[in-house]
């Protein structure tokens, strides 16, 4: 039996309104018999200016430990903001960059990343056996770092990154270049022209959220040879998932990461191991009609 039965879990980051994280976790906590209240923590609710929003983690870190707090999933815009204000790193968020949990343990501040594994098993499940020669990546963010970096672990030969900070697709090329030597990882220069000669494309921005809704590209641009991978999930269907089924091509949305994810971040959490199939159910159960 575990020593501690009771957990107090939050979620940080901006436009989360819609997040299915607190039900997966407590509801995973119920069917092992443990008790957990997930709350969420919206910057947009705090805070209406975005260019400030990462000024809050300080203050918001310490009331979440002063009220208790056992751990915290961190999301959009601050997965990398967050780092210095840890005590220390887990291996995989330190080779990353960045941060989507954290554990509030024993006066410490812990970081860790779930991201990649989660998008790595929701990828082997959601498209096996599509080609790896040449994929183009959307996002070099937090969650983009973790995504390119599972991509590259799966096998894929070239990468190419873009995002609308030109620097930090270059950053982030540099970083992932010098960790996988054998394969070739560059900053993208022209997406259209890129996009045509790829097999694949992921796509880790914001956009297509329910909260920023649209396409991260012309639609004209996606062909019928491309494998589409979206890390949006809510909704699920977005719109470059529409628009690349419309043509045919394999796609995956991103309700496996989501699920992936928060198993791994679960077991962090409780030192418990939760039930993967289960939880992905109960997500789906989740899901709008």
């Amino acid at each position: 039996m575990p020593e501690k039965k009771s957990y107090l879990l939050g979620l940080m980051g901006a436009g989360i309104g819609g997040s299915l994280s607190p039900a997966m976790h407590e509801e995973e906590a119920r069917q092992l018999g443990l008790q957990c209240v997930y709350r969420r923590i919206d910057l947009d609710l705090l805070q209406r200016d975005a260019r400030t929003r990462p000024d809050l983690l300080p203050e918001l870190l310490r009331a979440a430990e002063q009220m208790g707090f056992d751990g915290l999933n961190i999301t959009y815009p601050c997965k990398q903001s967050v780092i210095p204000l840890l005590d220390s790193l887990a291996p995989e968020a330190q080779a990353l960059g960045a941060v989507n949990t954290v554990l509030l343990r024993d006066g410490q501040r812990i970081g860790h990343n779930t991201d990649c594994s989660g998008f790595a098993r929701a990828f082997q499940q959601g498209l096996p056996g599509v080609a790896l020669d040449h994929v183009v990546q959307l996002g070099a963010g937090g969650a983009g770092a973790a995504v390119a970096h599972a991509a590259l672990t799966l096998g894929v030969r070239r990468l190419s990154v873009f995002d609308v900070d030109t620097a930090r697709a270059a950053a982030l090329s540099e970083v992932l270049q010098q960790r996988f030597p054998d394969v070739e990882v560059r900053a993208g220069e022209a997406l259209e022209s890129t996009l045509a000669r790829a097999c694949g494309l992921i796509h880790a921005t914001p956009t297509g959220m329910a909260k920023l809704p649209g396409l991260p590209l012309p639609a004209a641009w996606l062909h019928r040879d491309l494998w589409v991978a979206d890390i949006v999930y809510f909704p699920l269907r977005t719109a470059l998932l529409e628009a690349a089924q419309a043509l045919g091509c394999l796609t995956m949305s991103g309700g496996g990461m989501a699920v992936a994810q928060a198993v791994d971040a679960f077991r962090l959490f409780t030192r418990q191991e939760p039930d993967a199939a289960r939880m992905s159910a109960h997500f789906q159960t989740l899901l709008p009609c």
